[in-house]
């Protein structure tokens, strides 16, 4: 029979192909299977690039990201943790560890002769049956302030948990829930901003009202200024150079010098004057600002930051109200950011530049302060985290209880749906309640604690009616979620379960893999050597070169001649 591929490309099919699937999905889970709950380990990271950089993380997200896979399998499982993480901030290791169990369920089912897709609709069954559990079983305080503020500490608290914030979880629960509820119900995170100085302990991080730039204020400039107008830009302030590639000026005295270098001060002057007659009194610049430009606008009093990030400006424009400019011909066009206080502030050894009574009242600064880079990029993730999964709680109000509570609940549902239903379909619901046991028997397992055992007495203690029990790790033991206050959010809970049951599906339906062959590199010597690659000559002889050197000297202009 022909052969339809290529050479190098490879097909795997049916039985191979669904193996190296599941084998590919179950690796990437019991990857990051440790990392899961309060008591989850962390896992050291080193890039292999310059520098050798090492990260050290408990982030499921953050730790498929970092990672370069070549099973096409275990690549959905990483898309849905990044999809979680933009989505919802949290989540990010259950909705892998999840889809992981799911098709560890499967691959049992299908090695009993049952079809991939009786599994896939005893799935969709078990998934809605869990779906609605969840729902029946939601609370709502929102219209309760205190309750729900209450609600908000106790899921900031849940998530921080299993993260390097742990031993000061109240404290950052306070932080983030403080953060979030100034935001009046946006999910733009984009007004919180994170800064991260090396110093100090965790517990010295502190909310600040405003925006804190990591910038000096300049020599001889204002260090406070009140009711400021701010014209945020990205323009070029250094000096004006002949902006054209390879040209040269060619003078005959020292003073046609001294004229230019007066042409590029009159320039820049000009532009000075024109900045200022926007009728400023701070400027913040993406690029360098020279000491002429510099020594201009403090002689007018108004205070000017260089080299400012670009996150920084575009985070500053946002919350002053501004925008960025480039031109100055048309200030009646230009948008000036606005606040009531500029002042240098210290924090640590550090100035930095702090704007209070910005006009977007709900933006603030989160300044985090520990012993390393490695610490503070850590504590930065878990805040974001927490700062996220609120923020979808204010919009989404509805919570649930922690600590392996929902995962009981649902495989409670889904057991007897699975008694009910005929048929092999049965089989695969009945496998999708022994998947969602699995996430509290890691928790528990996690903990060093006997996972068997405490399923089978949480299992006992929700056949009573209305049951809030879940796993308390810190004793371990089956503990009432409802008196410890370990919530979590619906909306987390809900995109977990579609996720890892869509993700599971997908790699169910898998029957072949195929690998394409690598693209060669193409042997010039080959196409330099083919009739008609260089005229009739062949490549390398010397009288190709010889003729190739002449035609090239030809087609120089006169004029190039005489500057080489």
């Amino acid at each position: 029979m022909e052969r339809v591929l290529k050479d190098d490309a490879v097909e795997e099919k049916g039985e191979r192909a669904r193996t190296a699937s599941f084998v590919g999905g179950m690796a990437i889970s019991d990857l990051v299977k440790t990392t899961l709950g309060p008591k989850g380990m962390d896992k050291i990271l080193q890039s292999t690039g310059r520098g050798r950089n090492v990260t050290v993380t408990n982030d499921g997200a953050t730790i498929l990201k970092s990672l370069h896979i070549d099973n096409p399998a275990a690549k959905v499982l990483v898309d849905i943790s990044k999809v979680q993480d933009d989505e919802v901030g949290d989540g990010t290791t259950s909705v892998v560890v999840l889809a992981g169990e799911l098709l560890r369920e499967a691959e049992n089912l299908v090695n009993m002769k049952i079809h991939p897709m009786t599994i896939i609709a005893g799935y969709r069954m078990a998934l809605e049956c869990a779906r609605n559990a969840l729902l029946h079983r939601t609370m709502d305080n929102k219209e309760n302030t205190d309750k729900f503020r209450s609600d908000l500490m106790n899921i900031a608290m849940t998530t921080l948990s299993s993260k390097i914030l742990s031993q000061d979880k109240e404290y950052f629960a306070e932080l983030a829930v403080d953060a979030v509820l100034r935001l009046k119900g946006s999910t733009n995170l984009e007004a919180i901003q994170i800064l991260k100085k090396p110093g100090g302990s965790l517990r010295d991080s502190f909310l600040d009202e405003g925006f804190i730039l990591d910038k000096k204020i300049g020599i001889g400039q204002p260090k406070r200024i009140e009711n400021a107008k701010i014209l945020v830009a990205n323009t070029a302030m250094d000096t004006d150079k002949v902006k054209i590639y390879g040209a040269r000026v060619r003078v005959d005295s020292m003073s046609k010098v001294a004229d230019i270098e007066a042409a590029e001060k009159q320039k820049m002057r000009e532009k000075v004057q024109k900045i200022i007659a926007h009728g400023i009194n701070c400027f913040v610049n993406r690029q360098l600002i020279y000491n002429f430009p510099e020594e201009l606008f403090a002689d007018a009093g108004i205070l000017t930051i260089e080299h400012a990030d670009f996150e920084g400006i575009e985070r500053l424009a946002l919350v002053t109200g501004g925008e960025i400019a480039s031109t100055f011909d048309n200030p009646e066009s230009v948008r000036l950011g606005h606040c009531k206080v500029i002042e240098e502030i210290m924090i640590g050894e550090d100035r930095l530049i702090h704007f209070s009574g910005v006009e977007m009242g709900q933006a603030c600064t989160i300044v985090l302060r520990g012993a390393s880079e490695h610490v503070l990029d850590e504590a930065e993730r878990s805040l974001h985290d927490a700062l996220c999964v609120l923020s979808q709680t204010v919009n989404d109000t509805r919570v649930l209880f922690g600590g392996g509570w929902p995962e009981m609940v649902m495989a409670k549902e889904v057991d007897e749906l699975a008694r009910k239903t005929p048929g092999k379909k049965s089989h695969a619901i009945d496998a999708f309640s022994r998947a969602l046991q699995a996430i509290p028997t890691i928790i528990a397992d996690n903990a060093g604690l006997d996972g068997a055992e405490l399923i089978s007495q949480l299992r006992a203690e929700h056949h009573k009616e209305n049951c809030t029990a879940g796993i308390d790790v810190i004793t371990g033991a089956v503990g009432d979620m409802q008196k410890l206050g370990i919530q979590e959010s619906f909306k987390v809970k809900q995109a977990i379960l579609l996720s890892a049951t869509e993700a599971a599906e997908m790699i169910l339906r898998v029957d072949e893999i195929i690998t394409c062959a690598p693209r060669r590199r193409e042997d010039r010597m080959s196409i330099a050597n083919e009739p008609g690659a260089q005229g009739s000559g062949k490549k390398g002889t010397p009288e190709t070169e010889e003729s190739v050197i002449k035609s090239s000297r030809q087609a120089e202009s006169p004029c190039q001649r005489s500057s080489g």
